[in-house]
Parts: structure tokens; sequence; C-alpha cells
């Protein structure tokens, strides 16, 4: 039988009869695939230690005829362990895992995988901020699902400007003039550094930004659950 070895993360795990446990996984060559891995939960599975959340493994599996494989090896290639000792950070990494599992197909390409991996390296690097890696996963998952903010120009089609203040219309993606408005030109400079950055850890190097970023945070996790499906 035709056996697929590939790199894994994690999605979701649910116990299924007394030993067994069923595996939604993300990879870089097969999209999103679900596993049976049989007798895991017992003590001496030789499958346990390579499908441990937050980490990325080498499996093998076997295609099924439905909708699941059945998993044959797991190695743990790489564990995040600096994850699990923070609680605000283990508990984003599980808000992480869930998003990306309900924003993905199977038949998903492969950036949602360099996404993820790159979010949970962040994660794990304390010196790199909660918030910082939440604003930019927020806006890459947008940037990927084609839901991209207008960071350009405002409803009306003008250019954005730094002497103009706003509000943001999630209807059309866009931010609307208005006088008093909440969002400033800190805020659009944040947005679009957020989107067009390659990692989180780039933004630990732009300089004066915690006014703003709460602000951007909050924005980018609406626009996420209106339309990431999270």
């Amino acid at each position: 039988m035709k056996r697929i070895v590939t790199t894994a993360i994690v999605l979701s795990r649910i116990d299924f009869g007394e030993a067994d446990r069923i595996l939604t996984v993300l990879t870089p060559d097969n999209g999103k695939v679900r596993l049976m891995a049989k007798g895991v939960r017992k003590v001496k599975s030789k499958l346990a230690g390579g499908i441990e959340l937050f980490g990325t493994n080498e499996i093998t599996f076997i295609p099924g005829r439905g909708e699941i494989s059945t998993l044959v090896s797991s190695r743990l290639e790489k564990h995040y362990g600096n994850i699990i000792k923070d609680i605000d950070r283990t508990m984003f990494g599980y808000e992480l895992l869930k998003t990306v599992n309900r924003a993905t197909e199977d038949a998903v390409d492969d950036d949602y995988f360099e996404l993820l991996r790159d979010a949970l390296e962040a994660l794990d690097d304390r010196t790199v901020p909660l918030e910082h890696i939440q604003l930019w996963l927020h806006m890459q998952l947008l940037k990927l699902a084609g839901h991209s903010p207008n960071l350009k120009t405002d409803k009306s089609g003008e250019k954005l400007s730094e002497q103009e203040t706003y509000t943001f219309s999630l209807e059309d993606m866009t931010f609307v003039t208005q006088q008093q408005g909440r969002y400033l030109a800190g805020h659009i400079k944040l947005l679009r550094l957020a989107i067009g950055l390659q990692s989180p850890k780039s933004l630990t190097k732009v300089q004066a930004m915690d006014a703003v970023l709460p602000d951007c945070v909050q924005l980018s996790r609406t626009m996420t659950q209106q339309f990431v499906r999270a």
C-alpha cells in the first residue's frame, strides 16, 4: 500500500474508542489530513511522541479510501516548549490551532502551513510580545483569504491622510473619514506593516507603536472573525 512521508502540525486530537485517537494535521504538501492513530493512548505506543500539539512532526501515513487515513509512524522534529510555560501564550496557541483549522479546507496550499509554523515559532520566542503575534497573524490570515483591508484610500477613494481621523467600515473593509474618528495615521501604518512583514518578530523593531497597538489588534481580530471563518 502507498505510504506518504511528510511534515505535519497537529491541529486537533479527538479520542476514539478505548485507545485510539483521530488527528487533524496540516502539511505543506498534502493539505489538511485526518488520521486514525491506532493504540496511541496506550502507555507503550510508539506513535504518541510524534503527535504532540505545538510542534512539527515527521509522519508516515497510508491514505484511506474515505476521509480518514491511517497513521503508521510519527517522530517529533521540533517542540515549541516555551509556549506552555506562559498561560496567555498557551491559550492563544490553542486559539491559533482552532482558527487555522476552521479557516482551511482540506486542499489548502502550503502558505497556511508556513503561516502556522511561523506563528508557533514566534509564540515560542518569549522576546516577541504576544500582541505583535496576534496582530500579525490576523492580518496574514486576511491576506491569505483574499480579504485584506484597503490601506491606501478611504471609502470615497481619497488617499489616506496623516491629517485625518477615521472610523472603519467592515462592510467595505476600508476607512471612512470622520471628525474625531478613532483611527489615526499611526494605526494605518502599523496595519500596513503587519500585513507586509514576513515575521511578527520584525514588529518588535517598530518604534512608538504602543499607543495604537491595542486598537489594531482588536480591529484585526474583528475583521478575521468576520471574513475568515474564525
